[in-house]
């Protein structure tokens, strides 16, 4: 078993990573071990990322092989918001140590070289002025350059310890004994080589920020503000003719946590009043901890929206199927799934099917569908039943609706009939047999619908059923 890593009080005993847990228990007998949890270190590396989108959205966790525990951030144009570079970074280190992490931040033009400076350089002077990154490296160890353990020995036994060892070296001789891996490495610390860095979560482009200047605890506070927030957002769409699909809603809490909501809406829509309105309900349960310091409103998904014409009061009848109908019946879904879940919500839609528990399907009351509509010169029932039941019915001539059956125990005398009509299963297909269709009412009048599965003359003998009601 082998030291993964350890801390300031273990590294003063003598302790580092890469030694046997039981060298390190000789050196300190009472040595507290616990074990080596990668995942949930990397979960917890993934929440710290989160939480620094407070200083920009652009955030990663980790990096490249080899970067360690880390998180990077791209502050271009986010610096002068925070006073500049060193307040930045300042202000970071600062809100992170009361969080219980130890850490420290450099700023440079690169990766590479801002990698190696939060851990070699001069905490002193953590912002590396632009351009300085090769002068600056130069005195660091090769480990700044983010090296596997092989390539650190292979570059010690040749006696290169310094970035600065590699500069005026051979280029092709450097790489046919040391590895591209090597070369790269050095080139990207020093700008050579661009090395992109893939925020953790998309970096939307509308996207509003409130850094409170006391943490929010209580509900109205984080309501007020969020309202703030929304008010913002729906002025910056409007001026852009858009609407949003989707909003997430993300907390940064005083400990390093984040909490997030996430509300979406059947149309698209910049009504700060309806907007709210769904954030409602997730937002009572949200769990404020310690204080909420940054709220930041992001429209994940929008569509163009252009101004519509509100139309005066009128009667529902004279209403239906207008656009004020519409929007009104699409900020009740978003109602419903804000208050029941994403796509708890559903609505029936016709499919290509004469089959008729194929004939209708189930989706999200939010999809979007192609236009199609209800067969017309097909009488179906208000009701379909999941699953046709059995019943026993008597009919004088195969071919003729019964003129009684039995259902639940119940006799029904028929008076009226309407049928057949016959449905066969599609040609690609044999999982079921034909069926004759009869709407019929009986002496009471209640009205079914009802099938016989099979022709007479087969090996099988037909039976009967009653797949729906009518009204």
């Amino acid at each position: 078993m082998l030291v993964v890593a350890v801390n300031r009080a273990a590294e003063d005993e003598g302790l580092r990573p890469g030694m046997t847990l039981a060298d390190g228990r000789a050196l300190v007998p009472d040595l507290n071990a616990q074990p080596f949890a990668p995942a949930e270190d990397a979960a917890a590396l993934a929440g710290l990322a989160d939480w620094c989108v407070r200083y920009s959205p652009w955030a990663a966790p980790g990096g490249a092989e080899g970067s360690g525990g880390g998180v990077w951030l791209d502050i271009t144009g986010c610096a002068h918001l925070w006073g500049g570079e060193a307040a930045l970074i300042a202000d970071l280190v600062e809100r992170v140590a009361r969080a219980g992490y130890a850490a420290r931040a450099a700023v440079a033009d690169t990766p590479g070289a801002a990698w190696a400076w939060a851990r070699f350089g001069d905490p002193a002077a953590p912002a590396l002025p632009p351009g300085a990154q090769r002068d600056r490296l130069a005195p660091l160890p090769v480990a700044g350059l983010r090296l596997d353990a092989a390539s650190q020995a292979t570059l010690d036994g040749l006696g290169l310890r310094r970035i600065g060892d590699l500069y005026d070296l051979p280029r092709a001789a450097f790489g046919a004994r040391l590895g591209a891996h090597t070369v790269r490495r050095l080139d990207q610390a020093l700008g050579l080589v661009a090395e992109p860095i893939a925020p953790r979560r998309p970096v939307v482009p509308y996207r509003v920020v409130h850094h409170a200047a006391e943490p929010l605890v209580e509900p109205a506070g984080i309501a007020a503000r969020l309202r703030e927030l929304l008010d913002g957002l729906a002025a910056r769409l409007l001026a852009e003719r858009l609407g949003v699909r989707r909003l997430r809603l993300v907390a940064c809490r005083s400990d390093a946590s984040v909490a997030e909501l996430v509300v979406g809406t059947h149309a698209a829509s910049r009504d700060p009043a309806h907007l709210f309105r769904l954030f409602a309900e997730p937002l009572a349960g949200l769990d404020a901890g310690f204080g909420i310091e940054t709220l930041t409103l992001a429209a994940e998904a929008v569509e163009p929206l252009a101004p519509a014409q509100r139309l005066l009061p009128q009667s529902g009848a004279a209403r239906t199927g207008d656009a004020q109908g519409a929007l009104e019946l699409g900020q009740l879904f978003d109602t419903l799934e804000a208050r029941l879940g994403p796509g708890r919500v559903r609505r029936l839609v016709p499919h290509a099917s004469h089959i008729p528990e194929r004939a209708v399907r189930r989706v999200a009351a939010a999809e979007a569908t192609e236009d199609a509509t209800w067969p017309a010169d097909r009488p179906r029932p208000v009701r379909l039943l999941i699953h046709p039941e059995p019943i026993e019915a008597v009919a004088p001539v195969p071919d003729d609706p019964p003129v009684q059956f039995r259902r639940h125990r119940a006799a029904h005398r028929v008076a009226r009939a309407r049928g057949p009509e016959r449905i066969a299963a599609e040609w690609w297909r044999d999982d079921m047999a034909t069926r004759d269709y009869y709407g019929v009412e009986d002496a009471r009048g209640r009205r079914f619908w009802l099938f016989r599965a099979g022709l007479y003359g087969g090996d099988e003998t037909p039976r009967w059923f009653v797949h729906g009601l009518f009204a």
